[in-house]
């Protein structure tokens, strides 16, 4: 009979007691892989997800327009959805009668007395009072901004700069510079050209986005006069004044809660617009440096456009 090889026997019994831990140690393994979940940072996204994040349209990419600047500003959590050199300071033509009425209402209240001075009568047109007539400021504002009377920003200027025992253009600052606006000045209430040069008023299309939001919130029913096809106002004596509204197209603008026109040889054509995209969510839109009639048709391509965006389409 043949003795076995005792080391082959113990070189054997080892190969096989390694080879079964291996075994066992690789089973585990294997069901750690197959039946634990990998931590969330660590799963793929789906083909479905990584394509919604990458596909929402952008309805303002074809927004074709003639103005120098604008801006599509979110008041409701001033985030800014479209600009174009929106922070560039340029003159405001009658954009600046904003500021004026802002500052008015702040510096004597709404239901102060103003007297048409005779300086006002001076200015260029539009205008349409006379000396010495007297109004409710509220009466005047909403009819000053709906036909862009240079007479009646004058009249609330003066009042204003008297109130506060100064003169236009520091009353005026003061109020722009308690709102933030960084790059909006003004010497004097209507934004009339004061020369060649000069302009009555700048400021940006961030900060006239700003203002005009700041003007219907503080002053609701004076800025609804500026979205109809005109306003009337009373003066103190009972006299009736009417002005027709200086954007045309205001009767085919959606929920449109403000609008302020402006056009002069140094400003170009402007517009301040606010609507509501939403219950109490109010859009400004804000363009500076167009043409007198192309204005218009740049707002409406914003204002299309901020509806596509908020409906989630490349357009409407």
């Amino acid at each position: 009979m043949d003795v076995p090889d005792l080391k082959l026997l113990t070189d054997r019994s080892r190969f096989m007691r390694e080879a079964g831990i291996g075994l066992l140690i690789g089973s585990f393994v294997l069901a750690v892989f197959l039946f634990i979940p990998l931590r969330p940072e660590a799963q793929v996204a789906s083909p479905i997800e990584a394509t919604a994040s990458t596909t929402t349209p952008d309805a303002f990419a074809g927004v074709q327009f003639q103005g120098k600047a604008a801006i599509v500003y979110d008041l409701s959590d001033g985030k800014v959805l479209y600009q174009k050199n929106a922070d560039a300071q340029l003159p405001l033509a009658s954009l600046t009668k904003l500021l004026t009425i802002y500052t008015g209402l702040v510096s004597l209240g709404p239901d102060a007395i103003i007297t048409i001075p005779e300086d006002a009568t001076q200015v260029d047109a539009p205008r349409a009072f006379s000396a010495g007539e007297q109004f409710k400021l509220s009466d005047l504002a909403r009819i000053t901004l709906t036909g862009s009377l240079n007479d009646g920003a004058t009249a609330i200027a003066d009042a204003a700069a008297a109130q506060k025992g100064t003169d236009i253009p520091t009353a005026l600052d003061t109020e722009a510079s308690a709102l933030g606006l960084s790059a909006t000045y003004a010497v004097n209430g209507s934004g009339l050209d004061v020369n060649t040069w000069l302009s009555g008023g700048y400021g940006s299309a961030h900060d006239i986005a700003i203002l005009a939001g700041d003007v219907a919130k503080l002053a609701p029913d004076i800025a609804l006069a500026t979205t109809q096809d005109s306003a009337s106002a009373n003066d103190l004596a009972d006299r009736s004044y009417t002005a027709k509204n200086t954007n045309p197209g205001v009767s085919r603008a959606p929920r449109l809660l403000l609008s302020k026109t402006g056009f002069t040889d140094l400003a170009g054509g402007n517009l301040a617009l606010v609507f509501d995209a939403g219950i109490n969510h109010p859009i400004a839109v804000v363009v500076l440096g167009s043409t007198e009639d192309a204005r218009f048709t740049d707002g409406d391509a914003l204002v299309a456009a901020t509806l596509a965006y908020f409906a989630g389409q490349s357009s409407l």
